[in-house]
């Protein structure tokens, strides 16, 4: 949640962009394999031929309280059996992160679907706060669903941060529809979430640095530079991404100079250090035995989440499996990038083989 934070879009315009580019020689089981040379067969990406090639690209029309409103969605590749759709975090940041996916899931035969919710990227933005709510979140990801044909042989969710929150929150819902879940760096707690921010990874920073943020917090001073020029070195590099500021991929950079700030603040609020906003008493943890579609909870030891917790999420539910990313962060599928990627793809390729609990 804190990875998505930001008010340095001008900040961003000066920093270089990294570039994340790897490449696996595997072969996958299923029915889309990888030549020794690393060319994908032609079936991963054979488009719908009934229709003009458009890259992917879906506009998905759903009904809201206040009226149809198009998102945004886009799949890459293709596989019947396996349909990962990815939820981006913030709230309000895009898809764009997630690209360092098509280095990993393609030579794997694994077909996943960018999707921006509402209010985000490519989606429509009705800009309107009411439309912020986790409930409408929730009946949007299953409109997505029945437009794009997804169902329980062969629709994967993954959540990341906020999405995390969301895809856990559809799957208590919805999971009759689900292959598989993960959540990926967030904790099913708000109130746990918040105390791990206060009791332990603020008292990890320098006494001066972290009195002075208080003290622009405690002033409300949120759009003062200072705020982001004192947590970016401090905070973000240490437990939001763990790479030079200079070498921040550039579709992490991308992402989050397009974050919707409306909707972050009315979810989240502006602190870094605590939740004022409309999740403050969002908690699940109780509700976690109830999900009995295999689970992948995947954290990172330096994470803004608690990695004890993700641990926790994976012992909780009915068939969990847990990803502890060594030296990741809130967003290890960059600074842990392969301990992440193995383990999201075993997972997705166990579930697969009809694995309830896979072993990683």
């Amino acid at each position: 949640m804190n990875t998505l934070r930001l008010f340095f879009s001008a900040f961003l315009l000066a920093l270089g962009f990294g570039n994340f580019s790897c490449s696996q020689q595997t072969q996958d089981e299923g029915t889309n394999q990888t030549s020794a040379s690393g060319t994908v067969a032609a079936s991963y990406f054979a488009g719908d031929t009934a229709r003009v090639k458009d890259g992917g690209v879906q506009m998905v029309s759903i009904t809201t309280p206040k009226g149809k409103f198009n998102v945004w969605t886009k799949r890459f590749g293709n596989n019947p059996r396996i349909k990962l759709l990815l939820l981006n975090g913030g709230p309000g940041a895009t898809h764009e992160y997630f690209e360092c996916m098509e280095s990993f899931l393609p030579q794997e035969g694994i077909e996943f679907i960018y999707y921006d919710q509402l209010g985000c990227g490519n989606s429509d933005n009705p800009k309107d706060t009411a439309m912020w709510s986790l409930p409408r979140y929730v009946e949007e990801v299953e409109q997505v669903r029945q437009a794009l044909n997804l169902n329980k042989d062969n629709f994967y969710l993954l959540g990341h941060s906020w999405g995390g929150i969301l895809a856990a929150e559809y799957a208590l819902k919805y999971q009759q529809h689900l292959k598989g879940l993960v959540i990926s760096n967030m904790m099913m707690s708000i109130p746990a979430y918040g105390k791990y921010a206060e009791q332990v990874l603020a008292p990890q920073m320098k006494p001066e640095v972290l009195r002075e943020i208080r003290q622009i917090e405690a002033r409300k001073d949120f759009q003062n530079p200072r705020y982001m020029e004192l947590l970016m070195p401090n905070f973000y590099v240490e437990h939001i991404l763990r790479l030079p500021l200079d070498r921040w991929p550039e579709p992490v950079n991308r992402s989050f100079a397009k974050m919707n700030q409306s909707l972050y603040v009315t979810m989240q609020g502006p602190s870094e250090f605590g939740v004022s906003g409309k999740l403050l008493h969002w908690d699940r943890t109780a509700d976690l035995p109830k999900l009995t579609v295999p689970v992948l909870s995947i954290g990172g030891k330096h994470d803004t989440m608690d990695p004890e917790h993700m641990r926790m999420v994976a012992d909780k539910v009915q068939n969990g499996t847990a990803l502890i990313c060594p030296n990741g962060s809130h967003m290890s599928f960059y600074d842990d990038q392969q301990t992440y990627m193995r383990g999201l793809i075993k997972f997705i390729k166990g579930v697969n083989k009809g694995e309830k609990e896979v072993a990683l």
